[in-house]
């Protein structure tokens, strides 16, 4: 565990989380609570994430809020918690409450539009299991691909993604082991402002995740909580503190849950 800012004092991270009110604790999924898998239907949690997280849930100390660019059904399904949590699916255009209301955003006639037709560009270059279509996005993974194969899927693709992309008020980014095209306008940084909106000012709070698509949550949480790395090896990032998974992460979250009164 490393603190990457000057002005970032842990002790002090401490014992705020230990004298709050409110706790939040946001966090994203694939290569921060899971490992990431070439067959990503099959990206369990790590050992112990499950029970530390149900652990939390039923000590009610804090609000416990999974913020991801896949869908929130896939989510659900690889966390596999008996009790419901709030979840924020597709880089924040779906919500699901913690009491099973559901809020998705529309998308407006050209973005749309412009998502099939990368969509049905896409069918003609990559299998089935190598692209997702959520709402509001399309997504291309080549994890696990030969370098070769990734740089002919790019050169297929990239240009005509962007041109929709331009013609669609469209983003389209790179994540890690693939690209997305999604909406502009919502990430991962506007639903922890929704969330942090929803909490009093002097609410604990904290973000966890690994990814470049994370950063826009580690800005939105900026003076306001902590930005939390995830990964094994550092990257420039806006986060405060780098930990690396499975032994940092679970160290981090047995303290936040001991600290705020879990037992």
């Amino acid at each position: 565990m490393k603190v990457l800012k000057p002005d970032f004092d842990l002790n002090s991270f401490w014992h705020q989380v230990k004298q709050a009110n409110q706790r939040i604790l946001f966090f994203d999924y694939d290569g921060t609570l899971a490992p990431f898998r070439v067959q990503r239907d099959l990206a369990f949690p790590y050992d112990g994430i499950r029970e530390i997280l149900s652990d939390m849930i039923n000590a009610g100390h804090s609000r416990l809020v999974l913020v991801s660019g896949r869908g929130i059904g896939d989510l659900q399904q690889l966390l596999g918690l008996r009790q419901p949590i709030e979840i924020w699916g597709a880089h924040g255009l779906e919500r699901l409450h913690v009491d099973g209301n559901y809020e998705v955003g529309k998308l407006d006639e050209a973005a749309a539009s412009g998502l099939l037709q990368a969509r049905q560009h896409v069918e003609n270059f990559a299998p089935a299991s190598q692209y997702e279509s959520k709402p509001g996005s399309l997504a291309l993974h080549w994890r696990g691909l030969a370098q070769p194969k990734i740089k002919e899927i790019q050169g297929a693709l990239a240009g005509h993604w962007i041109e929709i992309a331009q013609r669609a008020n469209l983003i389209l980014t790179e994540f890690d082991g693939g690209m997305e095209l999604r909406v502009s306008g919502v990430n991962k940084g506007s639903a922890v402002r929704t969330v942090l909106n929803e909490m009093k000012d002097d609410a604990a709070a904290a973000f966890l995740g690994d990814d470049v698509t994370d950063e826009d949550a580690f800005a939105a949480l900026s003076g306001k909580g902590a930005g939390i790395l995830v990964r094994e090896e550092l990257r420039p990032t806006a986060a405060d503190l780098w930990l690396k998974p499975p032994e940092e992460l679970m160290q981090f979250l047995e303290n936040w849950h001991k600290i705020s009164g879990g037992v």
